[in-house]
């Protein structure tokens, strides 16, 4: 009777014995499994942060990136229309040095001209003196010999009159031909001017000194100082799509990985709720 209980007794303690032990693997596996869930969730909450702060890097570099690519087209029109400019500044320095060096060579035939019409009005005058003397002459000998005839006194007569016109004619043409040297030398200072101010501008702007004017230049011209802005805004433009991709291509890798997380971690949870299920269940 006493050996039956004993039995009994060390059969009830054995199943009790074997129950304890699988409860508290049970246990052990729910605390792993919780464990696990919660460093799955710290780090999908570590990959949220991480995406969260790469996405309003992407945005940051994306909006810079949009104002590079703004400044960099209104840097590069900019350059081009100084290009531009400084053609048009070119060839105005060249049609001054043109019109200029035809006003020297129109002074220089206009002087020409006002010499050889000197010349001529010197030679009618002493013709004209020469025929009036004549005309006299002719005159005082038909006053003494009336034989001689009238015809002739009449044609010396009138080659006097034209002789005297033909003077006066001349020097009306030495007058106009000095109004216009006057003209000549008012222009010719006035394009000088002109050509000198086309060539200080062209100076100005391209940095590159005229041969036939020389002049301290500042240290970078216009069309430089835009050629250099849109170098520098090319480089800018460039930083921020390499930045810009970069940022991206981390925040591509970031999300990877967080969704990655977010599988494991809907895995372990779902393990952690089956396991809870079963140990309610035995």
């Amino acid at each position: 009777m006493a050996s039956i209980y004993t039995n009994t007794l060390l059969k009830d303690t054995s199943t009790k014995n074997r129950k304890y032990g699988v409860t508290e693997r049970k246990k052990a596996t729910l605390d792993q499994l919780s464990n696990q869930v919660l460093d799955a969730e710290n780090e999908v909450e570590q990959l949220q942060a991480i995406v969260q702060s790469l996405t309003e890097k992407s945005n940051k570099f994306s909006a810079q990136l949009s104002l590079a690519e703004q400044n960099r087209k209104q840097a590069r029109n900019n350059m081009e229309l100084g290009e531009e400019v400084g053609t048009k500044l070119k060839e105005l320095k060249d049609l001054s040095n043109t019109a200029f060096n035809e006003v020297v060579l129109a002074k220089k035939e206009v002087q020409d001209t006002a010499q050889k019409t000197n010349t001529v009005i010197n030679k009618l005058i002493y013709s004209a003196e020469v025929i009036n003397k004549l005309s006299n002459l002719v005159i005082r000998k038909k006053a003494m010999n009336p034989l001689i005839s009238d015809d002739l006194v009449s044609m010396i007569t009138k080659a006097g009159s034209d002789a005297n016109n033909a003077v006066a004619l001349t020097l009306t043409a030495l007058k106009s031909v000095f109004a216009s040297q006057a003209t000549i030398l008012e222009s010719e200072a006035t394009l000088s001017l002109e050509y000198i101010q086309a060539v200080k501008l062209v100076e100005c702007f391209t940095g590159v000194e005229a041969e036939d004017i020389s002049n301290q230049l500042p240290e970078k011209g216009v069309l430089s100082l835009l050629q250099t802005a849109y170098t520098v805004s090319e480089q800018l433009y460039k930083g921020s799509f390499t930045a810009f991709n970069d940022t991206v291509k981390q925040l591509n890798a970031a999300q990877s990985e967080l969704n990655k997380a977010n599988v494991k971690l809907s895995s372990l949870q779902s393990g952690l709720a089956a396991a809870n299920a079963a140990a309610l269940a035995s």
